[in-house]
């Protein structure tokens, strides 16, 4: 089925296509497979291995493949059909966990390792295909609303799947457990491949349209077809929207804290409540899941229904109310205050989401698949770093100190591109 295809039906301006939300209910559920093959794997390469080591290199091999996914899926996207692509991709990633799922115990890591890289770059290209195909699916100005959609349901679905992860695997083992994350995958596939929407911009014939949000960037010549050629592209766009680079850095240091909240959340959960750290990691990511849904009402029923469409600045102020969230978390704060940081801590990683990713959007076609990829592999080097570094120095530091660095930076940066944007709105 050709991107062009079929025509999106009629919708009202401020009305997103059913069939859209059949969409992102397959998204979810193959973000809710993919957490849960995320702990079953990094539990399966712990046992496999005998030792920690297993668990890193595992993780450190599918962020590898997710960063070198990210630095070819603009290209991708720009030359193959995107349908077919996310199809493909989501066969690769259910046909990789057929495989390790049947493997025999002596070939557990041999087989493991490599098709971790597999799962990392499958899963980035995906990414970057679907959100550069929802300016097309839904219109352009019904971006903002299906990226508050997405995000809703992804968020869900990730708490949902690290919650039922630890119950599947004990109850069920690993194998069905990957086997169910494998059917995620074949489902949402097939899902993607029979979706009556365009991925792709129709050709022009005539005069090409304006951008919604005119900024510097889009007075410059879209890159040519020789450009687009050339093994550097990524720079390329990064020169022609330089807002673009700017946001690749803050989302790169942004994953870096991540990666660290993540990993010390455990360790501060068991010094704060030795007693039953599960019950305090489970209230603290149910609360966060209220406020990353809290974004998506926001957005849509108090800013969308105004005319006010998140951008650079909501990019901007949605990092640093993540950021400082997630620093007053580990300030043993009482409970009341706790749940409310935590739901902080989900309305501005919300928010960041939907503003980062419908300001992207904003680009024209032939850029907006390069420009996610950046973002992609910048947060995957972030967060590759983030645990490797993390993980080191907290051994030697305590929690609150190294999510306190860690997400202090990003604070800093997303001040000043805030000013900087500002001053650019100005003139």
């Amino acid at each position: 089925m050709p991107d062009t295809a079929v025509e999106a039906p009629h919708q009202p301006a401020n009305k997103l296509p059913r069939v859209f939300y059949r969409l992102a209910a397959g998204d979810a559920l193959s973000t809710y497979g993919s957490q849960l093959d995320l702990v079953a794997l990094s539990l399966f390469a712990y046992e496999a291995a005998g030792n920690a080591l297993g668990t890193a290199g595992y993780l450190v091999l599918r962020l590898v493949g997710g960063l070198g996914g990210g630095l070819v899926a603009g290209r991708l996207v720009a030359r193959l059909d995107r349908r077919r692509l996310m199809t493909g991709c989501a066969a690769a990633q259910a046909l990789a966990l057929v495989v390790v799922a049947l493997a025999p115990a002596s070939a557990r890591i041999p087989v493991l390792y490599p098709l971790a890289l597999i799962l990392g770059g499958a899963a980035a290209v995906c990414a970057v295909s679907l959100r550069t195909s929802i300016p097309e699916m839904v219109g352009a100005d019904r971006r903002a609303r299906a990226n508050s959609l997405m995000a809703s349901c992804r968020s869900t679905a990730m708490v949902l799947g690290f919650a039922s992860a630890g119950v599947v695997v004990a109850w069920a083992g690993f194998r069905a457990a990957l086997l169910i994350d494998a059917a995620s995958f074949v489902l949402f596939g097939a899902l993607v491949l029979r979706l009556p929407l365009p991925t792709r911009a129709a050709p022009a014939d005539g005069p090409a349209a304006e951008p919604e949000q005119p900024t510097a960037e889009a007075d410059r010549p879209a890159p040519t077809a020789k450009e687009r050629r050339r093994r550097w592209q990524a720079l390329i766009v990064l020169r022609a929207t330089p807002v673009v680079g700017a946001m690749a850095g803050i989302r790169l240091l942004d994953a870096f804290g991540s990666a660290a909240h993540n990993i010390s959340l455990p360790v501060f959960a068991n010094q704060s409540s030795p007693g039953n750290p599960a019950a305090l990691l489970g209230t603290f990511w149910a609360t966060w899941a209220i406020g990353n849904l809290a974004a998506q009402q926001l957005v849509s029923r108090f800013m969308l229904r105004r005319g006010i469409e998140p951008g650079e600045r909501g990019f901007a102020l949605g990092t640093c109310l993540m950021s400082a969230c997630f620093i007053l978390v580990f300030t043993d704060l009482p409970t009341p205050l706790f749940l409310v940081v935590a739901i902080g801590a989900g309305l501005g990683d919300g928010f960041t989401e939907i503003s980062y990713t419908t300001r992207i959007q904003a680009l024209a076609d032939e850029r907006r698949g390069e420009a996610f990829g950046i973002l992609a592999s910048a947060e995957n080097v972030g967060m590759g770093t983030g645990m490797l570094l993390s993980g080191s120095l907290l051994a030697l530091l305590s929690p609150l100190t190294v999510v306190g660095v860690s997400h202090a930076v990003p604070i800093v940066l997303a001040l000043g591109f805030l000013v900087l944007v500002s001053r650019t709105r100005r003139r």
